[in-house]
């Protein structure tokens, strides 16, 4: 044989080495890819269990109410006067729920509220009738405006607006169910809703105390 044969020869010989070895190469990637690939989604499994099952220690006691879960709570502690505490439930499109906070001084007298009047002021606030998109006929009153009369056995007490905006309903209600108030003032028992502008919310917001500040204050006589 030639010297150009087995040169020819070799280079074959070689190439079909290198051949084998990246078949080999190839298969092992194949192999690494195909085991790779459970483990993966495995992973993903694991990742979106974790969200959609969450450990029970990290449950909370009770789920959380309706309010909690779509409102933000503040308070205005003492609001004109001592003792009247007011609650403002602020949804994310801006309007405001407003009531009486569970430390309201009406709720020391004996029985509690008994009757809930709206006809204050120049008007009854049962009366205002609120339509359509813009709102028609709703009554812009500022943050001291008076609501109603929340009257117990003992004397009646002003609720009031807490929040500067537009008057869109109050909870007539509770003029033949003033009984909400003592039970679920939070909630069905609530006294009107108002839609602040954003600069008045703003403004409103730094008077206004969070829930956590809330219970600090009240801490003596609030029952959690």
């Amino acid at each position: 044989m030639t010297e150009q044969n087995a040169d020819e020869a070799n280079t074959v010989q070689t190439s079909n080495i290198d051949n084998v070895e990246l078949a080999i190469v190839d298969g092992s990637h194949s192999d690494t890819a195909q085991k790779s690939e459970p483990l993966i989604e495995e992973l993903q499994d694991e990742e979106l269990r974790k969200l959609l099952v969450p450990k029970l220690e990290n449950l909370p006691i009770s789920p959380p109410s309706a309010v909690e879960s779509n409102f933000v709570t503040y308070f205005a502690p003492d609001f004109m006067k001592p003792g009247h505490d007011q609650y403002v439930h602020r949804h994310a499109n801006g309007l405001c729920i407003i009531g009486l906070a569970p430390t309201h001084i009406a709720f020391k007298d004996e029985g509690g509220v008994t009757s809930v009047d709206f006809n204050v002021g120049k008007s009854d606030r049962s009366g205002i009738k609120v339509s359509g998109k813009r709102k028609k006929n709703a009554q812009h009153f500022e943050s001291n405006t008076a609501l109603c009369k929340a009257c117990t056995k003992d004397g009646s007490y002003i609720v009031r607006c807490c929040v500067k905006g537009s008057l869109l309903e109050v909870n007539d209600r509770l003029i033949k169910q003033p009984e909400l108030l003592n039970s679920l003032a939070d909630r069905e028992g609530y006294i009107a809703i108002i839609m602040p502008r954003p600069a008045d919310w703003i403004k409103a917001k730094t008077t206004l105390l969070g829930i956590e500040e809330y219970r600090e204050l009240r801490k003596d006589t609030l029952q959690l």
